[in-house]
């Protein structure tokens, strides 16, 4: 069954996204006319490796048929269908160009919202990217360390690290890795990935935005939003001292500190948790327009598919051959690496 959009609700909802996404992104942009760095909200645009004008980009999602858009660039767009006069998604298109990245965010979708959320590690990693590393040569080596460098490695040192996230722990200084309980790769990471990871529930961002356009936009808006507010705690738990830019620390070094890092982990888990499911939704509908009346068993394919195959040109978790999320260098090789 289609929704069809007349010209005049379509282009209210495209101008009211994109209005949305340059309130959102106003500052990041400034910034970056201006040659400025920011250690916080930086990460949304430099890790995620995706611009305020594709964020910008709105989408309907499958089954909208835009009227009166056959005259317009979105009849160009890649997996786009002109009919009659109007516009629409070629879900039989897309699934049959990006069906292995569909089916891996299924699959860890599905695990992640399967298990309970383990609360408890007080943002650690971003103590363990630091340990043992001169106060010079960190990644947001302009920003003091709150404690020093002795006090951030014993911070480290006594308490029990426990990340389940490849994409956290692949940043962990040489000395820190051994500290940590689980060893997470990218094999691994289904298997691993829990509700309560903080850069899990900034991952929600990332699997919508690599799905557009089947992805509606204003999902993607509201786990942008979800990021953001993560990435604020993420950087308020951390090493560095950022109360010039507006952000009070939570010294979860402190019993204070570890029940606001836990009470905030706890809400961002059921935002996170809400976002997945209507992700998911999202990719299971798709299924089912693919495939009218073999639903279940297209869903089922994809999710042993995702427990199975392994990467192939286009890496399913990162959307790109290769690769993670961008790795940036090291401001000793010319740039700056971003966590």
């Amino acid at each position: 069954m289609r929704t069809v959009l007349t010209r005049g609700e379509w282009t209210a909802l495209e101008a009211a996204h994109a209005a949305r996404v340059d309130a959102a992104t106003a500052g990041h942009r400034e910034r970056r006319a201006d040659g400025r760095t920011h250690p916080v909200e930086d990460f949304l645009f430099r890790y995620y490796n995706h611009s305020p004008a594709r964020l910008r980009r709105w989408h309907p999602g499958a089954g909208v048929v835009l009227e009166d858009a056959a005259g317009t660039e979105r009849a160009g767009w890649r997996h786009h269908r002109v009919v009659g006069d109007g516009v629409e998604l070629d879900v039989g298109s897309f699934l049959a160009a990006r069906g292995s990245t569909v089916a891996f965010v299924g699959g860890l979708l599905e695990a992640t919202l399967s298990r309970p959320p383990h609360l408890g590690c007080f943002g650690l990693h971003e103590w363990a990217m630091v340990h043992r590393v001169p106060a010079d040569d960190v990644r947001h080596a302009g920003w003091p360390l709150r404690l020093g460098e002795r006090g951030t490695d014993e911070v480290v040192e006594r308490h029990t690290v426990r990340c389940t996230h490849f994409d956290a722990f692949r940043f962990f200084t040489p000395s820190a890795a051994p500290l940590n309980q689980l060893r997470p790769t990218r094999e691994t990471q289904a298997a691993l990935e829990q509700p309560g990871c903080l850069h899990a529930g900034m991952d929600v961002y990332k699997w919508a935005f690599k799905l557009a356009p089947l992805v509606p936009s204003d999902l993607t808006a509201d786990a942008f939003d979800l990021a953001r507010d993560i990435r604020v705690l993420d950087m308020q738990a951390s090493p560095y001292d950022l109360r010039e830019l507006g952000y009070e620390p939570v010294r979860i070094e402190t019993p204070e500190g570890k029940a606001e890092y836990l009470g905030r982990q706890r809400a961002f888990t059921v935002r996170s948790n809400a976002l997945r499911r209507r992700l998911l939704g999202v990719l299971e509908a798709a299924d089912a327009r693919a495939a009218p009346g073999h639903a279940e068993a297209a869903k089922n394919q994809s999710r042993r598919r995702s427990s199975t195959e392994s990467p192939g040109r286009e890496d399913p978790a990162t959307g790109r051959s290769g690769g993670g999320c961008v790795s940036l260098p090291h401001p000793s090789s010319g740039g700056a690496r971003e966590r």
